[in-house]
């Protein structure tokens, strides 16, 4: 996992240099802003210095032709009060300035506002000279003066800055996620994958190669596992198969040598029953082991399901059922004509291991119906009962799925929890799905449901 460390620490280090970089880009965006304002309000036209300029260009009888014209081209006004506070002179006066002051009224305006005119004043021995700048041009505190240029867009630039940095770290979260979500995707399936017992190769290069090429290992041992044990099962059921034959054989003949007391040829009866039990649940196993490691090819062609299931319910027939159990056969007429992408060998396996369930499980007997019907681009085959059914427990536990190899579900008598899964395992290799429904003494009911339809 030192590589996805290394992964998660390489973003944590890309995301600092980020905010570093924004804050960075603010810095620049709030010099490059307000530089022109501060540079024009705090250089060589500064308020400060234009006051020194006037008071250099100008006396008690006015002021030169040339500062004149510099002060109209700002759009400042002047005056020069004498000691009495009469206005000597004046450059662009305002109408709304008076032209004579009492001492009140100087002491207001030197704080900064004259009739809602920023002013800057300059005290001489002669008099006062007063510069007036537009309103609203400067918003002065005493002692101090701000441009309301730089003032007023503040509130601009710090909602403007702060969509960018939003925009930046949104976008930043997004390809980075996009980013993670296209490197790990692969992974997290691979590993679903191996979660479900299929086997996984995967090729990623970068930051995530390590974990991709632990995964890939994590499904070459899976898959040497998975075949030494489909291996095993498949050696064990044919290495049982001799002896097997061997005991129904001799256990046939002694059922049927009239030499033999009654006893006897009952037990030798059971034995070959028992035996017969024996060599299903070998077939079963080792089917059930196939399917589960894709060792057993599904052999799919066009079948016609109502032709399938009237061969099968003939052959049933046809066999020594018991009475007991009366099979009917239920086919709608949407479902007549049609045709199923399918392996008939095991279909006809999985209906029969459902049809052999129902008689297992209700020794004193039942109807047992075998159902296809057919709706919008689905087809569902079903075989139920009218037998003991399931309670609601034990329909749960059946629904979960035990494996075989660590299911001890008295209830199954092992022959039908092995024969559910192996059903299970049959739709699945078709792409369908299972549905069991029951209750105590209402029967049970399983639906077999396909959409590969022709």
């Amino acid at each position: 996992m030192k590589s996805f460390g290394r992964y998660i620490s390489k973003y944590f280090v890309s995301f600092s240099i980020l905010i570093i970089g924004l804050v960075f880009l603010n810095l620049l965006a709030f010099i490059r802003t307000f530089h022109l304002i501060v540079s024009d309000d705090y250089g060589g036209s500064s308020p400060q210095n234009m006051i020194a300029d006037v008071n250099g260009a100008s006396g008690p009888d006015g002021i030169t032709n040339d500062m004149a014209d510099s002060l109209r081209s700002r759009s400042i006004w002047a005056m020069f009060l004498d000691d009495t506070g009469r206005c000597l002179w004046s450059v662009e006066l305002p109408a709304d300035i008076p032209t004579v002051y009492s001492v009140q009224d100087v002491a207001a305006f030197t704080k900064g506002y004259l009739s809602d005119y920023p002013v800057f004043v300059r005290c001489r021995e002669d008099g006062l000279l007063v510069l007036g700048y537009p309103k609203g041009s400067y918003f002065k505190i005493t002692g101090n003066y701000y441009p309301m240029d730089a003032v007023k867009i503040i509130p601009i630039f710090s909602c403007a800055m702060l969509a960018i940095d939003l925009t930046a770290l949104f976008l930043a979260y997004y390809f980075s996620r996009k980013k993670i979500i296209c490197l790990t995707e692969p992974i997290i399936s691979a590993i679903t994958s191996l979660s479900e017992g299929k086997p996984v190769s995967l090729s990623i290069s970068g930051d995530l190669s390590e974990v991709a090429d632990s995964v890939n290992r994590a499904s070459r041992i899976l898959s040497r596992q998975n075949q030494a044990r489909a291996n095993w099962i498949s050696g064990v059921s044919h290495d049982i198969r001799t002896p097997l034959s061997m005991i129904m054989g001799y256990s046939g003949r002694i059922a049927g040598d009239a030499a033999a007391s009654e006893s006897i040829r009952a037990q030798a009866e059971t034995i070959k029953h028992q035996s017969m039990k024996i060599k299903e649940l070998v077939q079963d196993l080792n089917l059930v082991s196939q399917l589960e490691y894709d060792m057993q090819p599904v052999h799919k062609e066009p079948v016609r399901l109502s032709r399938l299931l009237r061969s099968y319910t003939a052959e049933l027939l046809s066999t020594e059922i018991s009475g007991n159990y009366p099979v009917e056969l239920r086919i709608s007429p949407s479902a007549e004509a049609v045709t199923l992408n399918c392996d008939a060998r095991l279909i006809s396996r999985a209906v029969g291991n459902l049809v052999q369930n129902s008689i297992r499980h209700n020794p004193s007997g039942c109807n047992i119906v075998l159902g296809l019907n057919c709706k919008a681009d689905t087809v569902c085959l079903s075989v139920s009962d009218d037998g003991d059914g399931l309670s609601a427990e034990k329909l749960t536990e059946l629904k979960e799925r035990p494996h075989y190899m660590e299911s001890t579900d008295d209830r199954l008598d092992l022959r039908h929890g092995l024969g559910l899964i192996l059903v299970r395992q049959i739709v699945d290799a078709h792409q369908g799905t299972m549905q069991i429904e029951s209750e105590e003494q209402k029967g049970c009911k399983v639906s077999l449901i396909f959409s590969e339809l022709e």
